[in-house]
């Protein structure tokens, strides 16, 4: 636990300043990141096969679908056919290439779904961050107030499993993180983004929270399923990056749908 508060420090300490300059500071912490989940997902699966040439096309894959937008467009609201077909043929076509099944279909078709994915995620985190820096900070806030109060929440009072896939979550745990998530999502929604009617902010914020909740469970799941503890332990007491980013990219996907209705 202790470990686990020292680097949780340590990324606010990170985190703060490069919200505030954001720009090339910001985009080039996104890079890093991808980078690092681009890693993680390709580590995880060890029954899949891919030479080194391959992971390094869909990792330009990857960084060609979080910077490169269409129009000045954000990727996830202007996706291209053009840029797609690029990664579609970048890392599919080559399996006619390769002897002795070292980069089959199945490989192929599992580098071309990460590098989607997290092209599409992280280009999410760039287009939300650039479009309001504060509504970005409040799915921030969802996701870490969760975490934090379902993990203290779990300790103190937790008597019943949420789930079997993550054995130490709790329900008390995950409604204590829930509600407090709520309260405070929603109070600095009315306070420094826009005070409207009250109540559609507090459905979005708690139902927000319990999807960032499903995120964190679905992320575990690939660990189970693969036969692995934490995609890393590039981060004392919490693992690797997807570790602590599963929750607010599921957060991030249903703001982007749930916005219209705040």
């Amino acid at each position: 636990m202790k470990s686990r508060i020292i680097s949780g420090i340590i990324i606010a300490i990170i985190l703060i300043p490069t919200l505030y300059f954001g720009g090339l500071v910001y985009n080039l912490a996104i890079g890093i990141l991808s980078v690092l989940a681009f890693k993680e997902l390709i580590d995880v699966k060890k029954d899949v096969t891919i030479p080194n040439a391959m992971k390094l096309v869909g990792l330009i894959c990857m960084l060609l679908l979080i910077f490169i937008s269409k129009e000045n467009q954000s990727l996830i609201f202007g996706l291209s056919y053009e840029t797609l077909s690029i990664v579609f043929l970048s890392l599919l076509a080559p399996t006619i290439f390769f002897k002795n099944e070292s980069y089959n279909v199945t490989s192929a078709f599992y580098l071309a779904s990460i590098s989607i994915f997290l092209g599409v995620i992280f280009n999410l985190f760039i287009a939300l961050y650039n479009s309001s820096i504060l509504q970005f900070i409040y799915c921030l806030l969802i996701a870490c107030m969760t975490d934090i109060f379902a993990l203290f929440g779990g300790k103190l009072i937790g008597r019943h499993k949420l789930t079997k896939i993550s054995p130490g979550k709790t329900i008390e745990g995950s409604i204590i993180g829930t509600i407090v998530a709520t309260v405070v999502g929603t109070t600095f929604y009315i306070t420094f983004i826009e005070y409207s009617s009250v109540v559609p902010i507090v459905i979005i914020t708690l139902l927000l929270s319990i999807i960032g909740q499903i995120g964190d469970i679905f992320f575990s799941l690939i660990k189970r399923e693969n036969g692995v503890k934490d995609y890393s332990n590039l981060i004392p007491g919490h693992g690797g990056i997807l570790d602590r980013l599963d929750s607010i990219i599921f957060i991030l996907i249903a703001f982007i749908f749930m916005i219209q209705f705040l």
